[in-house]
């Protein structure tokens, strides 16, 4: 038999908006620096764990399987077994859900679930033509090989590329991120003043949680190698309002589209945990466990409306498990865009796309947007790619029991067709 599986704790960094360089952390850094207070306020050793999964998308050089880089400079010891998964934005939902699977067959009871991304420093990537260039020089032998490589020296070798203006484009629509944002809010008929107003209130909501002191336990400070350490999300506006909002131009599709920079996710830097338990493991350890996990399902669909991911893969869920979207009191729905979390709105609630798509019956209906993402999210917050899966799902539980809710569901839109959704009740 499937055996329960509880969400014990968890933490995050703040959320630190990419601004001129790469900013003070790593991936493994941001990592650590979530992880050393979460595992010291548990009864027990960080060895204890069965294993470490970590979602990571851009990872860096220096930390090739940073899961197993962080589990070390954690101090979980040399036997700890540790790897990195990847499926883009649901990086760090795949961890949580990985591990959910191990302790539901029986396989482990104890599991370190997190996320890190670090996209401040994502790499500069040399034109093609200039690797090719770099190759033929390397290979030249003798000084005339050389020289005559040398000939062939044009300056666009030497002009690089984003590394992760191309890792937000996908490759076989050949559309970025933004693009497809565009194409869903052009099929639901979100307009920019309604993706503008979404932007506004995912600032106010999160301004209005950290003045309340909501996100305290969930948010560790973080300290950089020269002494500065960081408190809070740096990027959110309070101050964003929908005259500022709508000076801002189409990055995407000009001079018509609406996704502005003003009403999408911002690149950011972050990393967050989630501690995986079995019965077991809370017996033997005293554990007061805050939620279990009920469900999860992962959906694909075209790359081009990849924002409707969500719409996919919870409603599966909620179909396998007998609920309506009313029967669930709390979601976190990962605001890559405001058209994009719009445009999942607007497709439950549209009687053709839920017989047609869906399998439904008839429109699945509304969701009050007092139950959606209460205290802000991505586009207030930031989208640190590898991490936002898992900071949604840490949040939901801990919404969930500040709220007094008992079922939740936390889902994202994911790059190349994805969409994964989590069911969760409070305990």
């Amino acid at each position: 038999m499937a055996r329960p599986v509880f969400i014990i704790d968890g933490s995050r960094t703040p959320f630190l908006k990419a601004r001129s360089g790469p900013g003070p952390f790593t991936p493994v850094d941001l990592a650590v620096q979530c992880g050393r207070p979460l595992l010291a306020r548990q009864p027990f050793a960080p060895n204890a764990f069965d294993q470490v999964i970590l979602g990571c998308v851009n990872v860096i050089a220096d930390e090739m399987n940073p899961a197993r880089v962080a589990a070390l400079r954690l101090g979980m010891g040399e036997s700890m077994v540790a790897f990195t998964v990847q499926i883009n934005c649901g990086s760090g939902m795949q961890s949580i859900d990985t591990g959910y699977r191990y302790i539901r067959e029986g396989v482990s009871d104890l599991i370190l679930a997190g996320g890190a991304e670090a996209l401040s420093h994502a790499p500069l990537v040399w034109p093609q033509q200039g690797v090719r260039w770099f190759a033929g020089l390397a290979g030249a032998k003798g000084i005339v090989a050389r020289l005559a490589a040398l000939a062939k020296t044009r300056p666009s070798f030497f002009k690089p590329v984003i590394g992760l203006e191309r890792g937000l484009t996908d490759p076989i629509t050949e559309l970025n991120m933004g693009q497809t944002a565009e194409a869903v809010g052009h099929l639901f008929g979100i307009t920019r003043a309604q993706s503008d107003a979404y932007a506004v209130e995912s600032h106010k909501r999160l301004a209005n949680a950290q003045a309340q002191g909501w996100l305290q336990g969930e948010v560790e400070t973080a300290f950089a190698r020269d002494g500065k350490f960081y408190d809070h999300d740096d990027g959110v506006r309070p101050d964003s309002s929908l005259e500022s909002l709508a000076k801002l131009k189409p990055v995407f599709e000009r001079p018509w589209g609406q996704v502005t920079p003003g009403n999408s996710s911002q690149i950011t830097d972050g990393a967050s945990w989630t501690i995986l338990a079995s019965e077991d493991a809370v017996a033997k350890y005293g554990l007061t466990p805050k939620a279990a996990i009920v469900d999860s399902q992962w959906s694909a669909l075209d790359p081009g409306i990849m924002g409707l991911g969500p719409v996919l893969s919870a409603t599966e869920l909620l179909k396998r498990n007998n609920l309506s979207l009313q029967d669930v009191e709390t979601w976190e729905l990962n605001e890559a865009f405001a058209a994009q979390v719009l445009g999942c709105l607007a497709a439950w609630n549209d009687e053709k796309f839920c017989r047609e798509i869906l399998g439904l019956d008839g429109a699945a209906g509304p969701i009050d947007h007092a139950k959606l993402n209460v205290d802000g999210g991505a586009i207030s917050l930031g989208h640190p790619v590898g991490c936002s899966g898992n900071r949604i799902v840490l949040h939901l539980v801990n919404a969930m029991k500040r709220l007094g809710t008992r079922r939740g569901i936390a889902t994202e839109c994911i790059g190349g067709g994805l969409g994964g959704a989590m069911l969760i009740e409070t305990v």
